[in-house]
């Protein structure tokens, strides 16, 4: 009569952690990252009854065999954090807690400390490979991401430039409109602005003539305000002909800068892509367009954010950008095995096997998305009703234990 109970209260037991396993998937239903965990059950080894000719086996009730969590890929949610990140396919994101133990997490809510480490949302260090002078190499050993805030670019001296003109076909040498003139601003070595006049005058059908002039309180004492000078020709279509492409680009060069800046020689761009004319003239009243050119002033970080690939990229004041790290991904071969630390962090185990720890897109890893975060899976609706229907005590296998202990 023992085993009865025996039995009855394996089940009895079975049915209290699958619900304790249910309630916790519940609890976890908007924990970012979190997956669906099931509990795994197996039956007794059976007792035998009867005889050796006829012999007879009862089960000894049912067992736990432990739990298993679904890695099903579900739908990223996107979000509006700079550093958040979701993995897409395989692969766990690198953490290190306080106490230097490296663990294994699929929640992306990253963020960036006061002292400018990449973290979790509970401080975590996220691990990865901090740049060098914009340069990641994934195939170092990685550490704490470090954000250098409070940083500064250096001022870049323009050494091309470009600007997008249309000369009008139509006026005459004598008529007002045969000057025009179009400006341009650059910066020099220490990133101080300096706005060049590229001066045009018609000199007669389909020609020009140019001058580029600088302020002269730009220069030293003495210095020439007269950059460069030169003559344009255009065809019966209003394109470029003179000079020509293969002259491209025309130099610019200014010596002397008041403010103690280096010497500068400019690339005057007259072509853009594909060979088109930047300077073009046709009928239509003169006119300036879009100016270009590669120089900057000086600048200091202003923001962080995640790029696709797990590329972690500065912005700074003066417009430029600067990768300063990368995410790395670990490859598990056996998930199933790690141990839950909470947090939403995994630790491994003995039967984990040999982590592999990597670049995105790379060894089998997935993709890291930006600004995205794994949802938490849903739990189905079967193992809720499974584990909250146990089997009433007017069931017949209760009644007639029942009976049986009255007898």
């Amino acid at each position: 009569m023992s085993s009865a109970f025996s039995i009855a209260l394996s089940a009895l037991s079975a049915d209290t952690t699958a619900i304790s396993v249910v309630g916790n998937n519940l609890a976890n239903l908007n924990t970012t990252g979190y997956k669906d965990v099931s509990l795994d059950f197996h039956n007794l080894m059976a007792q035998s009854i009867g005889t050796s000719s006829t012999p007879a086996q009862v089960g000894m009730g049912l067992g736990q065999v432990g739990t298993s969590t679904s890695y099903v890929q579900g739908t990223l949610t996107t979000t509006s954090g700079p550093t958040d990140a979701a993995i897409q396919g395989e692969g766990f994101f690198v953490v290190q807690n306080s106490a230097n133990q490296t663990l294994y997490t699929r929640d992306g809510s990253f963020q960036v400390d006061a002292t400018g480490n990449l973290v979790t949302a509970t401080g975590e260090n996220v691990q990865g490979w901090t740049a060098t002078n914009g340069v990641v190499n994934p195939n170092g050993a990685v550490g704490n991401l470090s954000i250098p805030l409070g940083s500064t670019v250096p001022a870049v001296a323009t050494t091309t430039m470009s600007v997008n003109v249309n000369l009008n076909s139509q006026v005459a040498t004598t008529d007002p409109g045969a000057s025009f003139s179009a400006p341009v601003q650059v910066y020099d070595s220490q990133g101080s602005t300096h706005t060049l006049t590229i001066n045009f005058t018609k000199t007669g059908d389909n020609a020009w003539s140019y001058k580029v002039t600088i302020p002269a309180g730009d220069l030293s004492t003495g210095g020439s305000t007269s950059l460069a000078t030169g003559t344009m020709t255009f065809d019966s279509s209003g394109n470029l002909k003179t000079p020509a492409a293969a002259a491209d680009p025309q130099s610019i060069k200014i010596t002397g800068l008041a403010d103690g800046a280096a010497d500068m020689n400019i690339g005057w761009n007259l072509f853009g892509t594909g060979g088109a004319s930047n300077i073009t003239q046709y009928a239509e009243a003169s006119s300036v367009g879009a100016a270009k050119q590669d120089g900057a002033a000086a600048g200091s970080i202003s923001n962080v954010s995640l790029q696709n690939g797990g590329l972690l990229v500065a912005s700074y004041t003066n417009g430029q950008q600067l990768t300063v790290g990368q995410i790395a991904l670990a490859t598990i071969p056996n998930p199933e095995s790690l141990n839950s630390v909470g947090n939403n962090e995994l630790q491994a185990s003995a039967s984990t096997g040999t982590i592999t720890v990597g670049a995105a897109n790379s060894g089998g890893r997935g993709q890291i998305v930006a600004t995205s975060i794994w949802p938490p899976s849903l739990p189905s609706c079967s193992p809720i009703s499974a584990a909250t229907r146990p089997p009433p005590a007017s069931s017949p296998p209760a009644t007639r234990c029942c009976r049986t202990l009255k007898t």
